[in-house]
This record gives structure tokens, sequence and C-alpha cells, in this order.
């Protein structure tokens, strides 16, 4: 056969099939149809689309294992190799005697699986010892989603020293990795950074004289009905703070633990504040404590003779410039007859000091603009220099505050009860611990410091003389000996101080409480500020009690400080 031949033989079948017996075919099983190729055009286009799609699958294949071939692989390990925190040993904190306050425990919940325990080291733990937390503050722990890994991979401090001293206390953590199987068993691990653990710090507070301080104002609070007290000692050379603490108080325990939510909804809902620091940040009128300060302004104006007596009968008249029918009366707390400026100090005489901050009669006063200038030269109206204790500070009331706050003038009126730390005056017993170390050391301001050895850390001098410190230094023992302090005149250490007793509101129903004063009076060393918080008028027992059974506690169980 001719190889180039182009058509070949016909089938006999193809000679019979015509139009006579083409009708008895049964058409619809294809019977006497003609059968044709399949065109060249439509083989070309499948095997086209299939070499297509090979090359697609070449090309995603060369993109899966050359180009991201690593990152598919690391992304793979990764669903083998778990990354864990270890979590840094968190600081140690210790009292002034080396006593531990807050240490760490080995974990006792949150560990749900094998790798949770080992990375979980510990937990906080908190001394019991009473009057600590708002010193001590408390931690949030590191915490983790519902897939088990840790979106706060650190223990944060959340108040008191844990907070500021967050950066020192907090360590760094280190991490491993694990290896685990589909069923989540650990097969393997590897530390591939080690923890380094927080640095432990020694605070210049004891934690005895502290307790026995928060359970004396509680004891005072409890049995004569005041909302809550506030205590602060602190050495008046160096600023360390001896004793701090607020009454009533939270559990640093609990609010770390986060375990008895009951608890924590009774601590959040008291309202005798127990997360209130009354101690920096609680803000209250001061009353007479201010007298002092009054005192050291008008010796340094020379405005009154020391020796000069005034006649104290109980109140003063002043007659209204503008309408001489009216008369306005300024009451004492008692009319205490002849008295020197010493004997001022010390008997808490109003009137007397309503001459010498107002003037009358033929005394000059100093005027408000001489006040607000030495109560601002002690600290008053100003917070510490950046440290643990900077809070509010306060306010001084003078004719701007009056016209912004009132819209109203200022009248002599208002510089008589600024003169006794009445009308808008508030303090916080933080500037108050700082004026008074200031009148013991003669002059020093100090920011008071919650590490042992850190100070003194100097705010400045007042530059007053030493002479008119001496007078007030006198009429603040005179105070303790025979005065309204009297109940400090204890045998085994000669105290001088200065009480006070706010009137709150407009009925004068309720008053803060103070004492304030330092110790030993011959060369002091510690100066001690105690507030006790809205109790009734009625009261005759409050913040010079606590302090009274505070320096007795003291003789018998830390007497070295009393030396």
């Amino acid at each position: 056969m001719n190889r180039r031949r182009k058509f070949y033989e016909i089938d006999p079948d193809e000679v019979l099939i015509d139009a006579h017996n083409g009708s008895k075919f049964d058409r619809d099983q294809f019977e006497g149809r003609m059968e044709k190729p399949i065109p060249k055009g439509v083989l070309y286009t499948v095997l086209g689309f299939f070499i297509v799609l090979a090359l697609i699958y070449v090309v995603q294949a060369g993109n899966l294992q050359l180009i991201h071939g690593g990152e598919y692989r690391n992304r793979s390990q990764a669903n083998l190799l778990r990354p864990v925190p270890i979590f840094a040993s968190r600081g140690i904190i210790y009292d002034r005697n080396g006593i531990a306050l807050a240490w760490n425990a080995p974990a006792s919940f949150g560990t749900t699986s094998p790798v949770d325990a080992e990375s979980f080291v510990a937990e906080r733990d908190y001394a019991t010892t009473t009057g600590l937390a708002h010193v001590l503050g408390y931690v949030q722990y590191p915490s983790k989603d519902s897939s088990g890994f840790y979106y706060q991979e650190d223990f944060n401090g959340v108040a008191g020293v844990e907070k500021y001293y967050d950066s020192l206390l907090q360590g760094v953590n280190g991490s491993r990795l694990i290896e685990v199987d589909a069923h989540g068993k650990v097969i393997s691990e590897n530390v591939i950074q080690p923890p380094q653990s927080g640095q432990s710090i020694t605070l210049s507070i004891d934690s005895r004289v502290t307790s026995a301080l928060y359970n004396n104002i509680k004891d005072v609070a409890n049995r004569v009905g005041f909302n809550g007290g506030a205590g602060i000692i602190m050495d008046v050379h160096t600023g360390e703070v001896l004793a701090m603490t607020s009454y009533p108080e939270y559990d640093s325990q609990i609010m770390s633990d986060k375990i008895d939510q009951s608890a924590i909804k009774t601590m959040l809902n008291d309202k005798y504040l127990p997360f209130l620091n009354r101690v920096i940040n609680g803000l209250y009128t001061p009353g007479s404590i201010v007298k002092p300060y009054v005192a050291m302004a008008a010796l340094t104006e020379h405005s009154i003779d020391p020796l000069k007596i005034i006649h104290d009968t109980g109140s003063i008249s002043v007659v209204n410039p503008y309408n001489p029918s009216q008369v306005s009366v300024f009451r004492d707390w008692k009319a205490i007859g002849d008295e020197d400026m010493r004997r001022a100090i010390a008997m808490s005489s109003d009137v007397y000091f309503y001459t010498v901050g107002g003037g009358y009669k033929d005394q000059a006063g100093l005027g408000i603009t001489r006040l607000d200038k030495y109560f601002r030269l002690f600290g008053f109206g100003s917070t510490t220099a950046p440290s643990f204790f900077s809070g509010p500070s306060g306010l001084i009331p003078t004719p701007d505050w009056k016209m912004k706050t009132f819209g109203e003038d200022w009248y002599l009126g208002d510089t008589y009860h600024t003169s006794i730390g009445q009308y808008g005056f508030q303090v916080t017993p933080v500037q108050i611990i700082r004026a008074v170390g200031s009148m013991a050391n003669y002059g020093t301001l100090l920011t008071p410091t919650i590490l042992k050895g850190d100070g003194p850390h100097v705010e400045g001098n007042v530059g007053l003389a030493k002479s008119d410190f001496d007078i007030v230094h006198q009429g603040m023992r005179l105070g303790a000996q025979i005065g309204v302090a009297k109940a400090l005149n204890v045998p085994y250490v000669n105290i001088a101080a200065k009480t006070g007793t706010a009137e709150l509101g407009v009925s004068k129903a309720n008053v803060n409480s103070w004492v304030t004063g330092f110790w030993p009076y011959e060369d002091p060393k510690y100066a001690f500020a105690v507030v006790m918080d809205h109790g009734s008028v009625s009261n005759l027992i409050g913040a010079t009690a606590v302090m009274r059974q505070q320096f007795d506690w003291m003789e018998a169980n830390t007497p070295e400080y009393l030396k």
C-alpha cells in the first residue's frame, strides 16, 4: 500500500447504506449514523490545558519549597516546640531589722498542666503583720489566654512599695522551649535564656512599731467612732520613715491572689475606704497644729514680742467697718486668761493666734500674704519632690483662691480662721511630718524616704533663726507638760507636742483629731503625726490617746527608739 495515499478503501457496509434501507436503523441507538473523527483543535486545547495545569503545580511547589520553605518549616516546628516563660523570682521586701515582709513561695494555684507547674515558679506571700498593707501594696500575677499562652508575662506591682519599686523587684524572665507531641505530652525541653532574679530591698520601716501604731489607731477609732486614721513617724535627720500606717486597710494577700472574690468585693464596697492611703493621699483640715508655724512667722517678722501678754477671755469681737451695728464674734475653745507666746502654743489659744495672724486692737497682724509665705516655707500647699510619698499638694486659703472658688472678697475673719488652720485649709499627714521634722531639726525640709539608708534628701532650708525655733520648741514642750498634749507627759522620754481639733462642715458636729510633735525634746530624733478621721465633736479621746498608747508600747517593746 502506498504510504502517501491520502484516502483509504471504502468499507462494503458504507457502499450498501442508502436511503432505501436507512430508515430501518434505530437512530436513537446511533444506528445508521456516520462516525466523525474528533477535530485536532480540540485535542490541542485539552493538551494545552493539562500542560498549563502542570506548570501551575510546578510553580506552586517551587514557591512553597524554595521561596517560603524556611517560613513554613519554622511554622511547622512551632506546632511542636512551645515557648514557655521562666518567671524570675521577685525581690524580697525586708523591714529595717531584716524581717521578711513580702517573699516568694511555691505556687499553690493556677497550675493546670505540667508545663504551667514548672513555669509558674512562685506566688507572692505577705507577712500577716497588721498595718503594712499601704506600705507593701500588692501585685498582679502573669495572665494567659484560653489557649494557655501568656499575654502578660510579668508580676506587676499595683500599689505601695510593690508598685513604686516594681522595676527593682521584678527581675527579668527567662525562656525555654518545650517539645510536645500531638497529645500535648512533653517530650523534651531546653532553656534558651535563664531568668534573672529581682533585687531585694530593705525598708526603713520597723514592722513592729508600724503594727503597734495601726492597732492603737484601730483601737481608738473603734472605741469612740472615728471613720479611720493614719500615723507616721520619721527620723528628723535622715527622713527615714520608721512607721507608717493607714486604718482601715485592705489585705495584700487577698488582693494579689484574687481567689476570694467575696472578700475583695467587701473591701471595695467598704464605706470607710480601706484602699485610701490616708498618710499620702488623705486631705484633712489641720486645725491648731499649724499654730507653731504662725508663731515662727510672727517671730521672724518681729510682729510681736514672745513675752507680750494677751488676755484670752474666750472670744474676740470685731465691729463691721461698713455697718457698726454688726459685730462678728470669733470664739475660742475656752477662756484661757493671760498668755505669752509659749503658753499660747501650749494651751492652743485661738484668741492669741487670731490676734497674731489677723491683728486685733493695738496688735498688728501678719496678714494673709505673709501667712501664706511662711506656710509654704514649711512645705504646706505643695507635694514632696518625686518620691514614694508624692501625693496631693493640699490647699492654703488665699484671697485669689476664694475669689476663684466662691467669687467673693477676702475678709478679716478669713484670715483669723486660716491662722488657726480652719476655713479651706487642707493638708496631708506627709506634709505635716515634713513640717514637724523641719521644726524639730531647726529648719531642714526633708523628703521622707521608705528605704533604709536612702536619706537624707534635702528639699531646702527655711533659713529662720535658731533662737526663734527654741521659743516654739519650748511652747510645744510646755504643751506636753501642762497643756493640751499633757497626756504625753510620760516619765521615760521628754516629748514636745501640739494637738489640733479641726471642725468639719457647717454644723461642726464632726472633727478631725490631730497630734504632732517630736522626741526627745533635748535633742530631737523622731517626729510624729497622727490624724483621726471624722469623729464626733463630743469625743474626749482622739489622736493624743493613740500616741500615748504608742509611746507606752514602745517603752516596753522597742525602748531603743526612745533614747
